[in-house]
């Protein structure tokens, strides 16, 4: 796509589309934004970089949630030390978030509470779960 770049003063961009490429769409019809590093050479040729944002993805999987508790999974990970190949450990995390201000014995209550309701999510699981 042909283009016009104008370089402004204080330092923004503005690339914009030739008038014989109104015809093309560069979007679905909405506004994009990237992340990414701008490196402009004394020429002015320019190259855009962008971030690798979420090059490896979320480090847990949300399985279930109640209200102040989740349980959360990891996924298979690449260990360098072991020759690139895949790990398929995967690893259960039972989390809990108590404000301060409920107390010892709201706290308690609530956690007991919750904590049937994952365990009766366990049981409802297909796979075995090993516990260590």
């Amino acid at each position: 796509m042909d283009a016009s770049v104008n370089f402004q003063l204080n330092g923004n961009m503005l690339i914009v589309p030739c008038p014989w490429e109104n015809d093309k769409e560069v979007t679905n019809g909405e506004r994009v934004r990237y992340r990414g590093g701008i490196e402009v050479d004394a020429d002015g040729r320019t190259r855009v970089k962008r971030y690798k944002v979420g090059s490896k993805g979320p480090l847990h999987e949300t399985l279930y949630e109640t209200a102040h508790g989740a349980v959360k999974m990891t996924r298979p990970q690449i260990r360098p030390s072991d020759g690139h190949r895949r790990i398929n450990e995967e690893y259960v995390y039972v989390m809990f978030k108590f404000p301060k201000k409920y107390g010892l014995a709201l706290t308690k209550a609530l956690y007991q509470e919750e904590a049937d309701e994952i365990m009766s999510y366990f049981k409802t699981r297909k796979e075995e779960t090993l516990w260590k």
